[in-house]
C-alpha cells in the first residue's frame, strides 16, 4: 500500500495520530470504549403476603364469672380478718374466742381485768419473755430456728415440744378454737403475720399479758395476781412473776397456790434465764 506524507486527512498533526496504527487498513480499536456488558437481572423475589395473626378465641363467660367470684371472695376474707387486728391495736377486748369457749364449756364466769402495759410490773413482763419467746424482741412473729429443733424432737419421740412465739399465742387466744389439726394452724398463721405487720411489740405483750390464762378461769396477769397473791400486777416481784409464767404451758394443772416440784423448778429455770438476758432486755418495746 501507498504511504502518503504530509497531514493525516482531518488532523491538525503530521502523520498519522499517535495512537493509529501503522497500517491505516489495520482496525482502529485501541481508543473504542470497551463495549457495556449486559447486566443479568435478577429475578424479581415475590412479595411476601403476612398472613394476620388469628385472633385469640374469646374465654368462656363462665371462666371470667369465677374468676371475679374468686377475687371478691378473697378481698372480702382479707378484709375479714385484718380489719379486726387493726382495730385491736387500739381497742382492749373485753373477751376473746378461747374466754368464751371456757365461759361456754364449764358454766364458769372468767376473770379478767385489763391493766395497761405501764401498770404491770417490769419483772411480770420479762418473766413471760424468759419462758415463752426468748426472741420475742427481734423475730417477725415466728421462731424458725425453735420449729425446726422442736420438729426433730417430736420426730425422735417422748414429750411434745411446742415452738410458738408470744404473737403466735396472742392470735390463738385472741380469734381461734382449742384443739389442733393444720387448718387452725394455717388460720392461726395468718393472724400472727396480720399482727406482725400492724401491732407494735409493747402492744403485741400488753395484750398476751392480759388475756393468756394463767389458772382455771382465771385470765390476765392482774387477775392471777390478785388470786395468787392477793396484789396488784403493779406490785409482782420477780419470785411471782417467774411462778405465774411457769404455770402457762398447762394453766388447767399447774397451780401457783401449791406448786409442785417440777412448777419449782420451772420457777427456777425462769429466774436464771431472766438474770441471764438482764432488766433492760426488754427497754427498746418502750420507744
Amino acid at each position: 500500500a501507498t504511504r502518503f506524507p504530509g497531514r493525516w486527512p482531518n488532523s491538525g498533526t503530521q502523520g498519522p495520530p499517535h495512537n493509529m496504527p501503522d497500517d491505516p487498513l489495520e482496525p482502529y480499536i485501541g481508543s473504542l470504549p470497551d463495549e457495556p456488558q449486559p447486566v443479568e437481572k435478577s429475578a424479581a423475589k415475590p412479595e411476601q403476603v403476612q398472613e394476620p395473626e388469628p385472633k385469640p378465641e374469646p374465654k368462656p363467660a363462665k371462666q371470667s364469672v369465677w374468676r371475679w367470684v374468686a377475687l371478691a371472695t378473697a378481698v372480702v376474707l382479707l378484709l375479714a380478718t385484718w380489719m379486726p387486728v387493726l382495730a385491736l391495736r387500739w381497742h382492749n377486748p373485753s373477751a376473746t374466742a378461747y374466754m368464751l369457749e371456757t365461759a361456754y364449756g364449764s358454766w364458769h364466769k372468767v376473770r379478767q381485768v385489763w391493766v395497761p402495759y405501764d401498770k404491770i410490773a417490769p419483772p411480770m413482763r420479762l418473766a413471760v419473755v424468759a419462758s415463752e419467746d426468748q426472741t420475742f424482741p427481734t423475730n417477725h412473729g415466728f421462731d424458725f430456728r425453735a420449729i425446726r429443733k422442736a420438729i426433730k424432737h417430736n420426730e425422735q419421740g417422748g414429750t411434745l415440744h411446742g415452738a410458738s412465739t408470744i404473737t403466735q399465742q396472742t392470735a390463738k387466744n385472741l380469734f381461734l378454737w382449742p384443739g389442733g389439726g393444720y387448718f387452725r394452724k394455717a388460720i392461726g398463721a395468718w393472724f400472727t403475720v396480720l399482727i406482725d405487720l400492724n401491732w407494735p411489740k409493747r402492744r403485741v405483750l400488753e395484750m398476751y399479758l392480759n388475756i393468756a390464762q394463767f389458772g382455771p378461769h382465771t385470765f390476765g396477769v392482774e387477775a392471777a395476781a390478785e388470786r395468787y397473791f392477793g396484789k396488784h400486777a403493779s406490785q409482782l416481784n420477780a419470785y411471782e412473776a417467774a411462778l405465774l409464767a411457769a404455770s402457762l404451758p398447762d394453766p388447767d394443772h399447774f397451780n401457783p397456790d401449791q406448786p409442785s416440784n417440777y412448777l419449782l423448778q420451772r420457777q427456777q429455770w425462769i429466774l436464771d434465764q431472766m438474770q441471764q438476758l438482764g432488766s433492760n432486755y426488754l427497754a427498746g418495746l418502750d420507744h
